[in-house]
């Protein structure tokens, strides 16, 4: 719930006054539209306000703007997309932060496909620095269904995930060098293209997956890999969960390389996107209840993935592991097949109030998760309508469910806590995660503490306090206060 202190009145006008002088008339947002645009998270579950929006175009003008913040004991939300789904991009309801967008420092800087590296501003749009790297006939290989408005800081600091991370790992692994402005206004400078450098601690790792908390990502070094010249995916009906970890698993033993994403969904998620989302058909003629998205890739154009598909599948389907399948063959229809699997966040939206859960746990362990957490919530909401689909490539499912058809929104989002404790005491007993690529923002504060009691809480605390003495860096998010 947002925080009840009572709210300042506005900038001081000094500061006001230094800041528009750093940043210019475009560089400061004061009128209250401009403000409750950058004070509401995308699902709306943490509105905020905020006295302004700094919008620095440079590093040196990031820098001095936050450096005029600390000076003034004002603290500071970085912004980069503003997509978060745990609360971790907006202020508080205090009143008494600014948020500090990185909206227009959105250049690419360099593109070295020899190297095989790209280097970029935090603002920079994911959709964007993939076609430049097509442009350079090379991958940024992370995609995920906001890549049309997820900024690369923001990808950066919460350490996104999405389709790919099989086959390419998550945000932290994409990153070779960064440049970060820390709490005091200066500039760590860690802007290296470098596959090795064992020169001490890796600093740059502590601000992956940190969500502003240690100082706000300006620049960074990013990793690319070959473009692929052969690309082949199929949509492909199961008779069970079970059975989708079972072709999971004959994909890796017949090819493991080139298997680039394995995405699980349910009947119900599909019913939904044909439902709310424009122009989106079935691909199989009869309903089934358990879907894969399977694509395999490769940068060879001989490497036959169609052959290896069909090979695959064929005996998948002689043994009864596969009910039906759609191989795309065409890359419009490839695209299609991904639509579905991308509009089910925008399609839960439009249903209605959700719970989201996003939850990981051995591969092998899905199967138990997803059928145990169905029934834990159901004691707690009978007719609750599960919707559990994601990443089975990597054990991370995005485990939600949408209220019942005759239930207000506000009176099933009340029970938010319970089924979230409901699927984390089963997460826990698998031996997974609480948050595999959401992060912990406001949202999962007080569950970190649970999870991650002891030294290793303990530790991200002196960390904290050590880099962000005063606490102005992104305040209430992640670390919960001792």
């Amino acid at each position: 719930m947002p925080d009840t202190a009572p709210p300042r009145a506005g900038l001081p006008s000094a500061l006001a006054d230094r800041l528009r002088a750093v940043l210019g008339a475009k560089g400061l947002l004061t009128d209250q539209a401009a403000i409750a645009a950058h004070s509401a998270d995308w699902r709306n579950l943490f509105p905020g306000s905020a006295l302004a929006v700094l919008r620095p175009a440079t590093t040196a003008e990031c820098a001095e703007a936050v450096r005029l913040c600390a000076e003034a004991g004002i603290a500071i939300v970085p912004q980069a997309g503003n997509t978060s789904l745990v609360g971790g991009s907006t202020p508080l309801g205090r009143g008494d932060e600014v948020v500090l967008s990185v909206a227009r420092m959105n250049r690419i800087l360099e593109v070295d496909p020899v190297g095989m590296t790209m280097t970029v501003e935090a603002g920079a749009v994911l959709a964007a620095v993939q076609q430049a790297a097509a442009a350079a006939d090379c991958l940024f290989p992370l995609s995920l269904s906001s890549e049309g408005s997820a900024q690369i800081g923001g990808l950066i600091g919460t350490n996104a995930g999405g389709n790919t991370t099989l086959r390419y790992g998550n945000m932290r692994e994409q990153v070779l060098g960064l440049e970060v402005v820390l709490a005091d206004g200066s500039v760590l400078d860690l802007m290296r293209r470098l596959r090795k450098d064992n020169t001490g601690y890796a600093l740059r790792q502590l601000f992956i997956g940190a969500e502003g908390t240690l100082g706000v990502v300006t620049r960074a070094v990013l990793r690319l890999m070959p473009r692929p010249r052969d690309i082949q995916a199929a949509f492909v009906a199961l008779p069970s969960v079970e059975a989708a970890v079972g072709l999971l698993n004959r994909f890796q033993r017949h090819d493991g390389d080139s298997l680039a994403a394995f995405e699980y969904m349910a009947r119900f998620g599909i019913e939904l996107v044909l439902r709310h989302i424009p122009d989106v058909k079935d691909p199989l003629a009869r309903r089934h209840h358990h879907y894969a998205l399977v694509e395999l890739a490769s940068p060879r154009p001989d490497a036959d993935l169609r052959g290896a598909l069909e090979a695959v599948l064929g005996r998948a389907m002689e043994e009864g592991l596969v009910l039906d399948a759609a191989i795309a063959e065409s890359e419009t229809q490839r695209l299609a097949l991904w639509r579905i699997r991308e509009e089910h966040a925008e399609a839960q939206k439009r249903e209605g109030a959700s719970v989201k859960n996003d939850v990981s746990v051995p591969v092998s362990a899905i199967p138990e998760l997803i059928a145990r957490g169905i029934a834990a919530v159901r004691r707690i909401v009978p007719e609750v309508r599960p919707c559990p689909f994601g990443h089975v490539g990597d054990g991370n499912i995005h485990f939600n469910f949408s209220r019942p058809e005759d239930m207000a929104d506000e009176a099933f989002l009340a029970l938010w806590e319970a089924i979230a404790d409901a699927v984390n005491a089963e997460v826990r007993r698998l031996g997974g995660s609480f948050s595999a690529e959401h992060g912990i923002g406001r949202l999962k504060t007080g569950t970190l503490a649970e999870w991650r009691a002891g030294a290793e809480i303990e530790t991200m605390r002196r960390i904290k306090a050590a880099l962000d003495p005063r606490g102005l860096m992104n305040p209430g998010k992640v670390v919960p206060a001792s």
